[in-house]
């Protein structure tokens, strides 16, 4: 027997359960706007560093242009999240927008480094608002059912700003000034804005949420802490300088109080229990590896290409382009691998092995290399990290409770947001202090330009030109040596991800799991949603017309009834809201005319359905069929969820079901029909 949840149970339609679809398309567009403001900005502005390193000076601070909006956006993306379900979430866009546009005249308008680097803060504080709410508005607006055929078009946004970002970087710092990559934020952010406050009409939601402010603050400054210790330590101080150890310190001491206020916190930004289950654990670290690898290189190749080979900002955007093609072709062919098959274990250990000889193909390039070599590396580099974000996230909610499911999704991202920034700070600080000793080393007695200094040659590589041949070769071979080491220094950190990959447990998928979002895989915001969310988000495969048709095939069989899965559809839609007319179904729908009229033509030949006038309305008979149609549809959709249905299933998943079992029998308004007929209280129970 089906289970339903009791009715009163079912919660009410979500803001856009009723919305009609033109309506829906406006808002959604302003979202795309902004999650293009977010996604753009994080690979932007690689290719115009070192033009941003030789105008402000301080190449060794580098880093910190990334790291800083990283660490931002990674703290505030949890507040941002549950400030969204405490006092609603469209205001708060168009504020998150406001901060992130704010950050981008400043950045432009930064007259050294220090003020750079604190302006990213403030625009990384906006850019975690626009990814975490931008997602979450998406679910006000669209029911569950609906919502893959709308997340398809974000995964198209950080897709294509995966592959435009550098393109588009290079392009702004060569032809007009490295401060237009973040001017360019201006127009598409005013853009947003007034189509956020136009179309963006949403209910404030009051839920009850306990935000950790204390959990949040401290995991920001232990990243702190640690970034600063990587970034400082062995350049501008010494190893074993009181101010390194006090941090060290002062770090060890934020993560203890962190682990106490987490266990006390009634809805912790990290549960500490997630750390008893080990395929988490093991998760997190080869998480924090990946992105600690991926925007380490993603930093310093630009810097690479442009100084060491003399490549143009837009030159240097394309030659990214392998690796970030190679990311996200080897994401998507293993994410749909491991749906067909169900095994995912190779791809952790396939991929970190892969990126491990990448980051050796890159150690072995030099000013001499050729552009195939190059672009060879890059690729290579990129598939190895494909594979490796795109199943992190499926293997830990496949091994977590659901009560822990959203914890876990937001857990997985947030250690390689995290990995992230410290990895672009130890490659930093790797990088300058291997220059500097080697700059020294190789101008000993080697007469320079009149004011030109080795420390003016780092500071600002474009003075290299001014040198003569010889010591200009020797420059040249400083910095391609000093950045290639780097990579061979990340060589032992992802082989440790490689071993303990090996301690995954390959436990058989859930039916529920499912590949992530693009927006858990190119880019390194941490996600923040609640299990109910995440269980929505499995059910959304709904919204395509492939799963769609899967679903009722499926509900056909169960029930007994030889219909094909568009008359099974359509049964229960006429069943549902007593009549429908077929022609005007389709001209406001999606499917097909030709489909819908051979599933209202198979209705009338069995005796399911007949026509009053125009009309299709259901036959006692129809009624009986679509009642045990009505079971089965949410039989499997609670299959769909796999183990986490299961007796003990809480409240709001059985609801979540059950209402999802009703939207998929159309909204009224998809269901046109002319004059008065049956009511939806009339003719039996719905589905």
């Amino acid at each position: 027997m089906p289970q339903h949840a009791p009715t009163a149970a079912a919660p009410p339609a979500g803001p856009g359960a009723g919305r009609p679809r033109r309506t829906v398309w406006p808002a959604i567009g302003a979202l795309l706007l902004g999650m293009l403001l977010g996604a753009l900005d994080q690979t932007i502005v690689a290719t115009a560093l070192p033009t941003i390193a030789s105008d402000l000076g301080g190449l060794e601070h580098l880093s910190w242009v990334i790291t800083a909006y990283l660490l931002a956006a990674t703290a505030a993306t949890p507040l941002w999240g549950k400030l969204g379900d405490q006092y609603g979430r469209t205001w708060l866009y168009r504020l998150a927008i406001l901060v992130f546009l704010t950050g981008s005249v400043l950045c432009g308008l930064a007259r050294n480094m220090p003020e750079l680097i604190a302006f990213r803060a403030v625009q990384g504080l906006g850019g975690g608002g626009l990814m975490v709410l931008s997602m979450a508005i998406v679910g006000d607006l669209v029911p569950p059912r609906d919502r893959g055929r709308y997340q398809g078009a974000f995964g198209g946004v950080f897709a294509g700003a995966s592959v435009l970002g550098p393109l588009l970087g290079g392009l702004l710092t060569e032809h007009l000034d490295w401060r237009w990559v973040f001017y360019v934020n201006l127009p598409v952010g005013a853009v947003a804005l007034a189509a956020a406050a136009a179309a963006l009409r949403l209910p404030a939601r009051r839920g009850r949420h306990r935000i950790d402010y204390s959990g949040t603050l401290l995991i920001a400054s232990v990243a702190a802490c640690v970034v600063l210790v990587a970034s400082l330590g062995g350049t501008t101080w010494a190893w074993g300088s009181a101010p390194v150890t006090g941090l060290g310190v002062l770090g060890a001491v934020l993560l203890a109080a962190f682990v106490a206020v987490e266990r006390r916190a009634a809805e912790p930004v990290l549960p500490p229990g997630l750390f008893r289950v080990r395929t988490f654990t093991i998760c997190s670290v080869i998480g924090f590896v990946v992105g600690f690898a991926l925007f380490g290189a993603l930093a310093y190749l630009p810097t690479f290409l442009q100084v060491v080979h003399g490549i143009s900002p837009t030159m240097s955007g394309v030659h990214l382009l392998p690796m970030v093609l190679g990311v996200l072709v080897s994401a998507t062919v293993s994410g749909r691998i491991v749906s067909r098959t169900g095994r995912w274990k190779a791809f952790p250990l396939a991929g970190t092995a892969v990126t491990a000889a990448g980051l050796l193909l890159l150690h072995g390039l030099d000013e001499n290399s050729t552009d195939w070599r190059i672009s060879g590396a890059f690729l290579v580099f990129g598939l190895g990290l494909g594979p490796v974000m795109q199943v992190l996230v499926l293997a830990v909610q496949n091994a977590v409770p659901y009560e822990h499911l959203g914890a876990a999704t937001a857990g997985a991202t947030f250690f390689r947001s995290i990995g992230a920034a410290v990895g672009v700070s130890v490659f930093g600080s790797l990088f300058a202090g291997s220059l500097a000793d080697r700059m020294a080393d190789a101008l000993r007695g080697e007469p320079l330009p009149p004011g030109i200094t080795p420390e003016g040659l780092r500071a600002d590589p474009r003075a290299v030109g001014e040198l003569s041949r010889t010591a200009r070769e020797e420059v040249l071979g400083v910095y391609s040596d000093s950045i290639t080491d780097v990579f061979l220094w990340a060589v032992p950190v992802v082989l440790v991800a490689f071993v303990l990959a090996w301690f995954l447990t390959e436990e058989p998928l859930r039916a529920g799991v499912r590949s992530p979002d693009p927006s858990e895989v190119v880019p390194p915001n941490p996600v923040e949603r609640s299990s109910l969310e995440e269980a929505a988000r499995v059910l959304s495969l709904l919204g395509t017309r492939q799963g769609r048709r899967d679903l009722y095939r499926r509900v056909a069989e169960r029930a007994g009834a030889d219909l094909a899965p568009a008359s099974c559809w359509m049964l229960l839609r006429v069943h549902r809201y007593g009549s429908v007319e077929p022609a005007l179904l389709a001209d406001r729908g999606t499917v097909p005319l030709e489909v819908i009229t051979e599933a209202a033509r198979e209705l009338e030949a069995r005796g399911l359905a007949g026509r009053e006038g125009l009309a299709l309305v259901p036959t006692g008979r129809g009624r009986a069929v679509a009642d045990r149609l009505a079971d089965a549809r949410e039989e499997c959709l609670a299959e769909l969820l796999g183990d986490w249905w299961t007796p003990g299933r809480p409240t709001d998943l059985a609801a979540l079901v059950h209402e999802l079992n009703e939207e998929t029998g159309g909204a009224e308004d998809d269901c046109p029909r002319a004059g008065t007929h049956r009511t939806a209280g009339q003719g039996g129970r719905l589905p």
